[in-house]
């Protein structure tokens, strides 16, 4: 970071050293791994490049009461400095900092911070901890490698450095293994990492990555990119998109696409919009990766905490007013990203019917098109370092801490359901109470906008609340929703009905195939306009009234002379076509709907008599019918007035029913007799069936628990068996490597020996042979199978008498003896005793040297 961010007091410059300041414009690497992946880190740092000017931080799994090797064993793999970490210390690039056992890291500007933990204490999740906080502290320069390693430890790191415009990789398959590969697969599958690579190549990926972001050739391809995606090339990337995986982004601010495509061209090494886009014709899964890309969206607990405190003053008590407990508050959440802004309405909302004494249910809809997403928010599990604006007391009521992460209580998520959906393309939610649609619509162009918020005032009840983000507003949708708090961003959806979202029943003439010359276009285009004369002409006249509604039985259109079925009500204005239907039709109406609904079928209503707007009483034939559209967004349902015959007086009509009145009640009194008691044997039936519904609901809560018991003790043997196999994985490599040097040294030696031409022979006290040289197995005749045999089996140019009486000597005083013994030939030989002094050596030894002085002479 740049130095005019650290307050000017803060470090005096006659008082820091130059080589003690933190240091910018350089990326620093943070490294996960366990404790027992040392040849995975032994392949990344051998795959550096000498140029790559960088900083790298190890984090790895430790038992706090561990000593750990690993900065010995570490600094024999590469050039670069490596050491221990410390509290405070400035990260300098060409060092290698490696987090010491029993402590939890994280990095503030640009200085490493450790805490120490309990002696009984182990964080399960340090590696998520510190990208986290890499990730916050250096934005687009930090990077994350998760190599080998247990555990889903890192997932929610990667995502961290994703949001903030890092670079992310996780070790793929290679020579070194990875050694257990639940590390990488949980960060491969969250989506957000770059690149999936083997240990040794993931040094040029960060090299290339750190070529591409830095130096004054980054503006000029900069620009020149931008300047050469053209409308062409971007309606060709949005066909890619939508073909592929299914959603369309030409709704999204040019702006903001064009930045996200960029970041992919420097990421990926393309060689500008051209090449990217044939890579993308090519390659799916980089199509993938750009639509994961698109999709990043940055968020937190209580983003906006004022706008927060607004919504639970003025909002959120007017939600509970006048529900009763077998009511039901409905809120959804679209775009909804990891779930932290779900999990804080949910707090909030948990909060206040914690005051009431009957409060109604909850349901929070909480959505997204990003299933990666829903995963991390359906779990629930976020590092602390995401909840820096939770006060303490709200973490310590509705959060579930284990170590520096926290789990959200089971009582706030089961508030909240997360479900896969584009508010764009499928059907939106409706009946709801309120809905919070925060920082969608700064990435949406106009007429996504346009699009989107009818939508959203379909889905709110009449009254619904809408919540969106700081920097959006509602201004050319006043007549879709008024002000409540401006500041806050809070409104309130109007009465008003919107435009009818329906497909055009007439479709303009497409010319045939064949067609040409001026006057056949003028002859087409006239009988158009007379073909739509005509029609409309028939549609006006001919056609019986109806309306098309939705599900929810809320009108979207009407035709033409509907008004002599359908009457305004007093009060709260309504769309609900049942409560607008006159007398004699509302409760036919209100049924045929319902079965049509239902059933998705065809319903036909005969003989229903309405009584018009002059008094008249008509007969009328009721349709309601689904009806299917190209492209539908929902389920929608046509109703059918049919005029059956000529209006006719009251009085008429009255004397032409009296005639048939007995008949008919003594029939509807036999209907209603046996429908009551088919209802009676109906409600039995339903209380047998719920008392049974409620035993087995108690046995399977019974099971329930249980298995959660027996799943908690399996997660705590699971850790600890993790932990043990992480040390056993650390000893082994440490004892692998000190066998390496065992051997190095015994070929040394033995290379040392063979280049002797002192006669010397190592014994033990009882004369017999360990070791010898080269010029000893020529003086006594000496073979490598000679070795445990007695020195007196061979024969000696000397005779051996006086070793066998001065061993005992020179082992008990420790001391060398020196002796000159003349041989059988007349050969003098000077004879060196020495015994061995290491301390404790389990099989002391006698070293015994035998020098020609006639060839030295």
């Amino acid at each position: 970071m740049d130095h005019d961010d650290f307050p000017q007091d803060a470090f005096p410059q006659d008082h820091v050293p130059q080589d003690d300041r933190p240091q910018d414009h350089f990326p620093i690497v943070g490294i996960g791994a366990s404790a027992g992946g040392i040849e995975a880190m032994r392949g990344f740092f051998r795959g550096l490049p000498k140029t790559l000017e960088a900083a790298f931080v190890v984090v790895t799994h430790l038992s706090p009461g561990r000593e750990s090797l690993l900065p010995e064993v570490l600094a024999r793999f590469t050039p670069l400095t490596v050491e221990a970490a410390a509290d405070g210390v400035a990260v300098r690039p060409d060092h290698v900092y490696v987090m010491p056992p029993g402590c939890v890291m994280g990095i503030a500007d640009g200085r490493l911070t450790l805490k120490t933990l309990g002696p009984a204490t182990r964080e399960t999740k340090p590696i998520d901890i510190f990208l986290t906080a890499l990730a916050l502290d250096q934005g687009e320069r930090a990077v994350g490698v998760i190599l080998s390693g247990g555990d889903g430890d890192g997932a929610i790191g990667v995502k961290a450095v994703k949001e903030r415009g890092g670079l992310t990789l996780a070790q793929t398959s290679d020579g070194y293994g990875p050694e257990t590969a639940d590390m990488p697969l949980s960060a491969l599958r969250t989506g957000f990492v770059d690149f999936g690579e083997t240990t040794e190549r993931m040094g040029d990926r960060i090299a290339a990555h750190v070529a591409s972001e830095s130096g004054p050739a980054l503006k000029t391809r900069t620009a020149t990119a931008v300047d050469e995606i053209d409308a062409a090339l971007l309606a060709e990337t949005f066909a890619i998109l939508r073909r592929q995986v299914g959603h369309d982004f030409s709704g999204y601010k040019p702006s903001t696409f064009v930045r996200r495509l960029q970041r992919r061209i420097s990421v990926i090494g393309a060689s500008g919009p051209g090449g990217y886009l044939k890579l993308l014709r090519a390659d799916s899964a980089e199509v993938g990766a750009l639509f994961r890309d698109l999709l990043i969206g940055v968020t937190n607990f209580f983003r906006d905490t004022a706008a927060f405190e607004a919504l639970a003053a003025q909002v959120i008590p007017k939600l509970f007013e006048g529900r009763t407990a077998d009511e039901v508050v409905r809120i959804w959440v679209p775009a909804c990203s990891t779930g932290e802004e779900v999990y804080s309405l949910a707090i909030l909302l948990s909060e206040h019917m914690a005051g009431l004494s009957d409060p109604p249910r909850v349901q929070i809809f909480a959505t997204d098109i990003d299933e990666r997403s829903l995963t991390v928010a359906r779990t629930g599990r976020y590092p602390k370092a995401y909840l820096d604006t939770v006060s303490p007391e709200r973490i310590a009521q509705h959060f579930v801490t284990e170590g520096d992460g926290a789990t959200i209580g089971k009582a706030v998520r089961d508030l909240c359901t997360f479900a896969p959906h584009s508010v764009l393309r499928d059907p939106p939610f409706s009946r709801l109470d309120l809905v919070s649609c925060r920082n969608l619509l700064i990435y949406l162009g106009v007429e996504a906008q346009q699009q989107l918020m009818p939508v959203l005032h379909f889905a709110l009840r009449p009254r619904g609340y809408l919540f969106i983000g700081m920097a959006e507003n509602v201004t050319r949708f006043e007549d879709l929703f008024e002000t409540i708090d401006k500041r806050h961003r809070i409104f309130q959806a109007r009465d008003a009905i919107p435009p009818a979202r329906l497909p055009t029943t007439i479709a303009p003439d497409v010319p045939t195939f064949g067609s040409a010359g001026p006057y056949r276009r003028r002859t087409a285009i006239a009988h158009t306009a007379l073909r739509h004369a005509v029609e409309s002409q028939m549609l006006s006249e001919f056609t019986p009234p109806h309306a098309v509604v939705t599900r929810t039985g809320e009108a979207v259109h009407y035709s033409a002379r509907i008004g002599d079925h359908l009457e305004i009500v007093p009060g709260q204005p309504t769309r609900e076509l049942a409560a607008l239907a006159r007398k004699g039709l509302r409760l036919e109406l209100r049924t045929a709907l319902r079965e049509a609904i239902e059933g998705n079928t065809r319903v036909v209503r005969d003989g229903i008599g309405v009584e018009r707007q002059d008094g008249r009483l008509q007969t009328i034939s009721l349709v309601v019918k689904p009806l299917h559209t190209p492209n539908e967004t929902e389920p929608l349902f046509l109703v059918v007035f049919n005029e059956a015959a000529v209006p006719v007086e009251r009085e008429r009509q009255q004397a032409l029913e009296a005639t048939e009145r007995d008949t008919v009640i003594q029939r509807l009194e036999r209907e209603l007799s046996n429908t009551r008691e088919r209802l009676q044997a109906v409600i039995e039936e339903y209380e047998t069936s719920l008392e049974e519904l409620k035993s087995s609901n108690e046995e399977l809560y019974s099971v329930n628990e249980e298995m959660q018991a027996a799943n908690e003790e399996l997660e705590a043997s699971k850790e600890e068996t993790q932990s043990l196999n992480e040390e056993l994985h650390t000893v082994n490599s440490e004892l692998a490597s000190k066998i390496e040097a065992l051997d190095q040294v015994s070929d040394d030696q033995s290379l040392l020996f063979d280049g002797m031409n002192v006669a010397s022979v190592l014994l033990t006290p009882d004369l017999r042979i360990r070791m010898f040289t080269g010029a000893a197995a020529q003086l006594f005749g000496l073979q490598p199978s000679d070795i445990g045999r007695s020195l007196r089996n061979f024969s000696a140019p000397i005779p051996l008498t006086w070793l066998l009486d001065e061993i005992p000597t020179v082992m008990a005083e420790n001391r060398p003896s020196e002796r000159t013994i003349e041989g059988a030939d007349g050969a003098r030989y000077r004879v060196r005793l020495m015994a061995s002094s290491r301390t404790g050596s389990r099989m002391p030894g006698i070293v015994a040297n035998f020098t020609d002085l006639h060839a030295e002479g």
